[in-house]
């Protein structure tokens, strides 16, 4: 039971990365390719309708967290109190950014307030990366659970390392590139006219850039902790999960040469996806790997609630899930094809 719960917080987290990983990468973008007021309305408008149904996604994740391992829960968000409070304001100034400035018609405070979504959008996907290099890495985790990281020490992975470090920057670094790609894809396949073409260029220039991270990082995770690829090694069937990046990668490059937009961004969705997926199997049973002590580690066994909590709990989860899917594919079947500036 424990392993299931396992998998489907991992797939909760891995849909709010994917889904709202292009919101996400459209505020990064949004300057950069939008050279017009209505271009910039156009960005937003590719995510207008689903923005804030994707974060949802956060939040019933982190709800499954709790209900399901509690210990991971109070560990974790005591251990990283800073990069949560930093993590909640960015997430609140991006929605200030995508709000406010349709309701005030004035240049400097739309100005303003693109620079808001821009901003907050790239630190939320450096920080996101950073977050799961964490995980990655370890912490260095005390028997009683709980954990201290300051924000910064000396940038090397050690026993008692900071949240930021060499390899939790390019953790950082690799997700920034990735939700930008991800992004200019949805943009690329919900705008028209020249945006579009801006966008999708801007994809295939940083393609290049994304699968050199790709390759550095898991080169860097090995060096950062070898124990990663235990579960590679033990069960064969995971190495499907690097065929699936590689595989996605490519295609995900032919599809923005062939200006083929919707094949572009499901591609980078299963480039995702399988990055996640990596990330997951690497780490399991731990859901926090202990530095220098891996009996302190919060695996899903140590951290879990009781049986017939998680028993009944995935009845009435099944039943959310349910509905959660059903919305989702509601709202992006209305909201298909590509946005027009028609009723600005």
């Amino acid at each position: 039971m424990q392993t299931i719960w396992f998998i489907l917080v991992g797939i909760m987290i891995t849909a709010y990365v994917v889904l709202d990983g292009f919101d996400i990468g459209a505020g990064i973008i949004h300057l950069f390719v939008a050279r017009t007021e209505q271009e910039r309305r156009l960005v937003l408008r590719s995510i207008g309708p689903v923005w804030d149904g994707n974060e949802v996604w956060l939040i019933a994740g982190g709800g499954t967290l709790y209900f399901a391992f509690p210990l991971l829960y109070a560990s974790a968000f005591s251990g990283f109190y800073l990069p949560l409070i930093i993590l909640l304001w960015l997430l609140i100034i991006r929605g200030i950014g995508i709000e406010f400035r349709m309701h005030i018609s004035t240049t400097v405070w739309r100005g303003l307030f693109d620079g808001f979504f821009a901003l907050a959008s790239i630190l939320l996907a450096l920080f996101y990366g950073a977050a799961l290099a964490n995980v990655l890495r370890g912490v260095p985790l005390q028997r009683d659970g709980y954990f201290f990281e300051p924000l910064w020490t000396d940038w090397r992975v050690g026993p008692q390392p900071g949240i930021l470090d060499w390899y939790t920057l390019m953790g950082g670094f690799t997700a920034l590139v990735a939700l930008t790609v991800h992004g200019a894809a949805w943009v690329a396949l919900k705008t028209p006219g020249e945006l579009s073409i801006r966008a999708r260029k801007l994809a295939l220039r940083l393609f290049p850039l994304l699968a050199l991270l790709t390759v550095a990082s898991l080169v860097a995770t090995v060096a950062a902790r070898p124990a990663v690829l235990d579960n590679f090694t033990s069960h064969v069937p995971a190495l499907i999960i690097p065929v699936c990046v590689t595989g996605a990668l490519a295609v995900l490059f032919a599809s923005l040469r062939q200006g083929r937009e919707r094949r572009a961004f499901i591609s980078s969705a299963v480039y995702l996806t399988a990055m996640m997926a990596g990330a997951a199997v690497s780490v399991y049973p731990a859901l926090l790997p202990a530095i220098g002590d891996p009996a302190a580690s919060i695996t899903i066994y140590n951290a879990s609630a009781g049986p017939h909590a998680l028993g009944v709990g995935l009845i009435w989860w099944s039943f959310g899930m349910l509905l959660a899917i059903a919305y989702v594919v509601f709202v992006y079947r209305l909201f298909r094809g590509k946005v027009s500036d028609a009723h600005s």
